[in-house]
């Protein structure tokens, strides 16, 4: 790249502004989008995610989860509590007697199967207005990103 080239790329990026703040703009209007397909089961995004989680990798201890969702083991917590007072998540009793297990309930399997359906209309509505194109290369993109990004992971993301 000769010296001309990069100073325009330089200025080019100083006009784009403040990568952070383009990706939240982006972030909450799509969280946003998935939020208001998600009220319609009676759910958040981030409490489907919790259901879909402990479904596909079965009964696990708390300390598990939160590790495996990149969150804090109060921010999991937090989110469980909703989860455990509609009946959908229970903590039943773990390996000994201190310990607990996070376990999907029967209504949870329900209400989850219920929410999936509201996630994939909101997935082909985002597919639709983006264009199916644009959102691979927003996937790809992503992917490429949170590689290249991957080395300065700090621990657990506080969602």
């Amino acid at each position: 790249m000769n010296e001309k080239t990069r100073l325009s790329t330089q200025a080019e990026l100083k006009l784009q502004g403040c990568t952070n703040l383009k990706l939240r703009q982006l972030m909450r209007r799509v969280a946003h989008h998935y939020d208001l397909e998600m009220a319609k089961a009676g759910l958040k995004t981030t409490q489907y995610s919790l259901l879909t989680y402990v479904l596909k990798l079965g009964p696990m201890r708390p300390g598990e989860l939160a590790r495996g969702m990149k969150m804090s083991a109060s921010t999991l917590t937090r989110n469980l509590k909703p989860l455990i007072d509609a009946g959908w998540i229970e903590l039943a009793a773990g390996t000994d007697a201190r310990s607990r297990t996070v376990v999907l309930t029967a209504a949870g399997r329900a209400k989850r199967e219920e929410a999936r359906v509201r996630w994939k209309v909101a997935q082909e509505q985002l597919n639709a207005l983006l264009g199916v194109g644009r959102v691979l290369a927003l996937h790809n993109l992503i992917n490429e990103s949170l590689e290249l990004l991957s080395p300065i992971e700090s621990g657990a993301d506080d969602e």
